[in-house]
């Protein structure tokens, strides 16, 4: 009886699992079609729970309005805090503002300074991800937690694996990710050489949006813009 139960639980669970390819499908259906036209944008990462009166809230918002007066639109998670500066920012300063925003049960509801057509809303954090990735020309990356480094982490490897074409990933805040990247250098890279020393040359470490600006600008006088992949 305990076979033929979990038999049968185990079927309904793989029977399930193929009608969720068809919600896989029209996440990326619709996060194609309407991605596609924003034009050139860049995406802004940093923790849901940074308040409106932390100076990396006020930081993200600055970092946001150069970005669209360089004429990039701005992507976030769509999310509250740094999230929510990032989308102020670009609405401020009148450029695009896309808010990619994910079902979970805590910390996460959507902004008010998404633009009205380019909000979208994902139950898998895998399409997401690929949406950040596909349609960005530059990571910005605010103090955040495990979500930010996720997708930070997840920019360097598929640039260091040559599955897309290199992208600048901008660090903001050295009294945050100093300690990281002295880390990455002593022990991944010094001690046990688990990364190679060019590796490091695809990060970038910043304090000001004017250093963002001078980044993204100087790396898109050498490289077309361009979708991903």
């Amino acid at each position: 009886m305990r076979l033929e139960k979990h038999s049968k639980a185990w079927n309904e669970i793989k029977t399930n699992d193929s009608w969720a390819i068809f919600k896989i499908m029209g996440e990326f259906v619709n996060g194609y079609e309407k991605l596609s036209k924003i034009g050139p944008c860049v995406s802004i990462f940093g923790s849901a729970r940074t308040k409106p009166d932390h100076k990396y809230y006020k930081l993200a918002e600055d970092v946001a309005q150069k970005i669209v007066e360089h004429g990039y639109g701005v992507i976030t998670g769509g999310g509250p805090g740094i999230m929510e500066a990032g989308n102020k920012g670009a609405h401020i300063a009148g450029g695009t503002s896309v808010g990619l925003n994910i079902e979970l049960p805590f910390e996460q509801h959507d902004n008010p300074y998404i633009d009205s057509d380019k909000s979208l809303d994902f139950d898998y954090f895998f399409v997401r991800k690929v949406m950040f990735v596909k349609y960005s020309q530059g990571f910005v990356v605010m103090p955040g937690g495990f979500g930010t480094l996720d997708e930070l982490f997840e920019a360097i490897t598929l640039i260091q694996t040559n599955k897309i074409e290199q992208f600048p990933i901008i660090l903001v805040g050295t009294d945050f990710w100093s300690g990281l990247m002295d880390w990455v250098k002593s022990t991944l890279l010094d001690k046990f050489n688990n990364i190679s020393a060019k590796d490091l040359d695809l990060i970038h470490l910043v304090d000001t949006p004017e250093e963002v600006i001078t980044i993204l600008d100087s790396f898109y006088k050498e490289f077309e813009l361009s979708p991903n992949f």
